[in-house]
């Protein structure tokens, strides 16, 4: 029987609600963000019980990713670079890779992280690949960087990474192990918010990679299969921080303020039809073939999750400007201020949407 996502356990939205700001402010939880969601199973939700999961499909790990991210954004980002990986092992023809990694991933004893962001842009045209391959006395050997990477946790991590082959042939996606010599995971990187999501830079040099660390042979033909699922659960950061500010803002409606009422069911009304969209499309496959209509989602979405924010920070005046009464609005600002520049960024869905429009 298909399970479908019904929302989070109880006692992991009371440990998000509780530790939201430090999850955001620090890393000081960052090791126990990852086994947290796997005790409350939702790093299986829209996996296959074939494969160990909850059931379900890839909306229902958007609803998973949303529904994190409406408590803590620093969560929803861990939650979707780690099922971002286990999508690839899902989607990979490499059965052994799956089989040896998958129960591990699910059960939260390692991390797995999506470093296909260059690739997903490279898939754009927007830019070359920043790995690449090369033949070293009868070994394929990798050098290149990942500037910005989630949920490479200290304690273990795999990242799933594309290379260009050494023979300027198209490319190939690998993974590999923050294990693995060659491998540096960089400090956590500075950020103004978001410091529990173990999110930093990682350096390739000489890095060895062997036939069954392969993902799959043909990045160009696999990557546009995976990236609805890729840009769809990333979608869910943007629903999850919409819904919670505008359930903030109709909270804070009162006297003075029942002007915004109007507005705030509105965009409501906009975040609804998105997610319908964003759901009906997944469930239908239409945006292999046509990522232009999934591009312009994932923009909606994203200025839909800042507008929210904007009206929370209106029904509530100048209590959110307050350090106490105005920290969880002060986070989910910084939170909105992310959401347009994770990559594919704005800016950069934008260009492949006019590209695609001149070339048409």
């Amino acid at each position: 029987m298909t399970a479908r996502f019904c929302g989070l356990e109880v006692g992991l939205s009371a440990w998000l609600d509780a530790n939201a700001l430090s999850l955001d402010a620090t890393g000081e939880l960052a090791a126990e963000l990852l086994p947290r969601l796997a005790g409350s199973g939702v790093l299986g939700v829209g996996v296959a019980r074939d494969f160990g999961g909850e059931g379900g499909d890839v909306t229902d790990a958007v609803a998973a990713v949303a529904a994190a991210s409406e408590r803590s954004l620093a969560a929803g980002l861990v939650l979707w670079g780690h099922r971002c990986y286990v999508e690839f092992l899902i989607r990979s023809p490499n059965r052994s890779l799956r089989e040896s990694l998958l129960p591990d991933l699910l059960a939260g004893r390692s991390a797995g992280a999506t470093g296909l962001s260059n690739a997903m842009k490279s898939l754009a045209g927007l830019e070359a690949l920043q790995i690449r391959a090369s033949r070293q006395a009868n070994r394929l050997m990798i050098n290149g960087a990942l500037p910005w990477v989630t949920n490479l946790r200290s304690q273990g991590f795999h990242v799933a990474v594309a290379v260009a082959d050494e023979r300027g042939r198209g490319a190939f996606v690998a993974s590999l192990s923050g294990k693995d010599a060659g491998v540096e995971r960089s400090a956590d990187l500075e950020l103004m918010g978001l410091r529990g999501s173990n999110t930093a830079a990682i350096a390739v040099t000489n890095a060895r990679v062997r036939a069954e660390r392969i993902i799959h042979a043909d990045a160009k033909a696999w990557l546009p299969a995976v990236r609805p699922a890729f840009l769809g659960m990333q979608c869910g950061l943007s629903i999850g921080l919409a819904r919670r500010a505008l359930g903030e803002a109709r909270t804070n409606l009162g006297s003075g303020r029942a002007m915004l009422a109007e507005p705030i069911a509105s965009l409501a009304a906009k975040l609804a039809e998105q997610e319908t969209r964003l759901r009906e499309g997944l469930r239908a496959g239409v945006f292999q073939d046509r990522p232009a209509v999934l591009f312009r989602i994932r923009i909606a979405l994203a200025e839909i999750a800042a507008e929210a924010v904007g009206l929370e920070l209106q029904a509530a005046g100048g209590r959110a400007y307050l350090t106490g009464p105005g920290a969880g609005f002060g986070r989910r600002w910084r939170e909105a201020a992310f959401i347009p520049v994770i990559t594919p960024s704005l800016v950069q869905l934008r260009t492949a949407l006019a590209v695609q429009q001149s070339a048409a």
